[in-house]
């Protein structure tokens, strides 16, 4: 299995850091935690999106593309990394935007991650609330094409087996880190949303015969609905990399309870997770996506899930601008 046989485009400050993180690992009593810092991977403030983008974009240019086309929330974090791929290619960007948080403070529609989408020079479409968001997708590439230009359409969070390649990458790269630090890692824990970054994870530790598991905490409250992506997602993807056989079902793991009431809106335990993260460690978690999932590390580590000893590590896909979209929910004490 060779990745160089696969066009890509470098967006990413690669290989992101493995840090440990030994004051959260002494307050909470063991395992030992380290962090993969893919915020760190530069485009735009970085996140878990460049990854993906590098091969997706690498596809849009052979296909030709002169434009991209991708859909999100209004505060999502794979758009913002999508408008500045585009910008760094030299292609049009169109952001399709849906009001899937009934989130009601003022910034949360105007600053963040929306206001970074702007300043990348993409063109936002917000839609009402209740539309369609495949009908709008597919509506903006007919009239993209009826005015002769050349669309490329990347699904929510860049998830597809091209997409997922970043993660196969990504499964590589820790596999690397830990092997030269002589570390045997026996847990790798994310946020798992639209299904693309655990999908590459799973196939890439697969491919490579890793016996590091993936425990992807859930955060949209529809556990079934991500498991059923991320298998197909994962399947597709050993398929593209000419594994003969599909990673087992058991390296697929949703773990569930941190979602919260839905995708994006807060909770305490997340809101408690994110303070200590930055309390103890200067690490910068978000809202949506990292602090749900280290809230459930938190728990799991609290639940005795792990040994005291057992070295995991927590897998920081980004999401600090969607700080700025939740300001009145950090400020009270």
């Amino acid at each position: 299995m060779v990745l160089a046989d696969f066009p890509r485009l470098p967006l990413a400050h690669l290989p992101t850091p493995l840090e440990p993180l030994p004051r959260l690992s002494a307050h909470l009593g063991g395992p030992r935690i380290l962090v993969k810092r893919d915020d760190c991977t530069g485009l735009a403030m970085g996140g878990n999106k460049t990854r993906k983008l590098e091969f997706l974009m690498a596809e849009a240019r052979e296909q030709g593309a002169d434009t991209v086309v991708t859909i999100g929330g209004v505060q999502s974090n794979h758009v913002r990394q999508t408008a500045a791929a585009a910008a760094q290619a030299g292609l049009s960007c169109h952001l399709v935007l849906a009001r899937a948080v009934p989130w009601d403070e003022p910034a949360y529609e105007i600053s963040g991650n929306v206001q970074l989408d702007h300043l990348l020079g993409a063109q936002v479409h917000l839609l009402p609330s209740g539309t369609d968001r495949d009908g709008a997708l597919r509506r903006m590439e007919k009239a993209l094409r009826s005015q002769d230009r050349n669309p490329y359409i990347i699904p929510s969070g860049g998830s597809n087996p091209t997409g997922a390649l970043g993660y196969v990458a990504c499964a590589m790269e820790l596999e690397e880190q830990a092997k030269a630090r002589d570390e045997k890692i026996d847990y790798l824990i994310h946020a798992t949303g639209s299904g693309g970054t655990q999908a590459g994870l799973i196939a890439g530790f697969h491919a490579v015969g890793s016996q590091i598991q993936t425990l992807g905490i859930e955060i949209t409250a529809d556990a079934a609905d991500i498991a059923g992506k991320v298998q197909t997602i994962a399947r597709g993807t050993a398929r593209l990399l000419g594994r003969g056989k599909p990673p087992p079902k058991e390296a697929l793991q949703i773990i569930e309870g941190y979602a919260g009431s839905a995708y994006g809106m807060p909770t305490e335990q997340m809101r408690d997770a994110v303070r200590l993260a930055a309390r103890l460690e200067g690490l910068i978690l978000d809202p949506v996506y990292t602090g749900k999932a280290m809230a459930g590390l938190i728990d799991l580590v609290r639940q005795g899930r792990f040994t005291a000893d057992q070295p995991i590590v927590f897998l920081h896909t980004g999401g600090m601008p969607g700080l700025f979209a939740y300001t009145s929910y950090f400020q009270d004490e």
